[in-house]
């Protein structure tokens, strides 16, 4: 069996610096550990021009087509955003959420865009969601089929892991000596993150500072708090690491969440989490130590439960992307008996 995974999201700067290029990336490097002889990487694909608000519409056409000239039996589509509702031939298609229904006030200018991704998701053989959060939101708002729907939990990325002298690799940053950290994409910051109440209550209080890392855009500059709030923007994999290693807690405010790597990847530093119990949160992080979860909305209550997590014991998660791949690649096998 020959399986062309579309990985041109990672060429995309957006995608490529959040979870979908993390999830793209983590998992197409270890299906290139399991597989290296059946796993076809679809990049630089050639598309007519078009406005920017029709391009994904070729994807519809031409998409399956390429596939097939490469010569798979399976067409993977890894994120939603360039998925096609006209594969021609077994199909997968991984969706990470379904915020855009959910939250339908943030995105009212790309409906059609949305319904075309959602009817892919519909026509696909097997579709891949990240959580059994995930799984019940696509069977209640789109009406997927449980039975072709596979929930494949994610793992943190393999050079996440804690480092012992981690200020060696952060002088640029001039961090404080103690801090809590928030991990994510600020270009623009997400309402559904929660960081606006999180900064101005960090500001407004006396409690360990605030580093926020994560490409940061012009609309993210009213979150920096002199003192309160840094705006560390885009770091490494290995800052990442040593990031997260220093920070006393990761603190995660969202209100909705398809699965949530950031937590995972502070846990595999020995990072303890201080999150809200929203969306996949509660699924993601249940039974993990040095974890709590409080109600969504609570910012004061987060704050509080960081402050007690401070110094807590924490054990890395077992999860790793090679179990990901495997579990993965039997979605694969399903979708080709299908």
């Amino acid at each position: 069996m020959r399986v062309a995974v579309d990985v041109r999201v990672l060429g995309q700067r957006g995608l490529a610096e959040g979870g979908i290029g993390r999830y793209t990336s983590c998992l197409i490097d270890a299906l290139r550990d399991s597989h290296p002889d059946e796993v076809i990487e679809l990049r630089g694909l050639r598309r007519p021009p078009a406005p920017q608000r029709l391009k994904e519409g070729w994807e519809h056409l031409l998409l399956g087509r390429d596939a097939r000239r490469a010569g798979a039996g399976v067409l993977h589509s890894p994120a939603q955003d360039l998925a096609t509702t006209r594969p021609g031939m077994p199909y997968v298609l991984t969706l990470h959420d379904l915020v855009p229904l959910k939250r339908r006030e943030e995105q009212l200018r790309s409906g059609l865009k949305h319904r075309l991704r959602y009817a892919a998701a519909r026509r696909a053989t097997r579709t891949i969601v990240p959580s059994r959060s995930v799984a019940e939101d696509a069977q209640r708002l789109i009406g997927l089929d449980p039975a072709r729907v596979a929930v494949v939990h994610e793992a943190a990325a393999p050079g996440l892991r804690r480092v012992d002298q981690p200020r060696a690799a952060l002088e640029r940053l001039e961090l404080p000596e103690r801090f809590l950290v928030w991990v994510g994409t600020l270009d623009p910051p997400d309402p559904r993150k929660g960081l606006t109440e999180l900064a101005a209550e960090v500001a407004r209080g006396d409690g360990p500072p605030l580093v926020l890392a994560g490409r940061a855009g012009p609309a993210a500059r009213g979150l920096a708090a002199p003192g309160r709030v840094m705006l560390a923007g885009r770091v490494s994999d290995t800052e990442l690491a040593a990031l997260l290693s220093a920070a006393e807690v990761l603190v995660f405010p969202s209100l909705d969440e398809g699965f949530g790597l950031p937590p995972l990847e502070a846990l595999a530093c020995g990072t303890p989490v201080a999150a809200y119990a929203a969306g996949a949160l509660p699924e993601v992080l249940d039974g993990a130590t040095g974890v709590r979860l409080v109600e969504p909305g609570d910012v004061r209550g987060l704050l509080a439960a960081a402050g007690s997590l401070a110094g807590s014991r924490v054990t890395p998660p077992a999860r790793t992307w090679a179990d990901v791949a495997r579990e993965t690649w039997t979605v694969y096998e399903e979708a080709l008996g299908a």
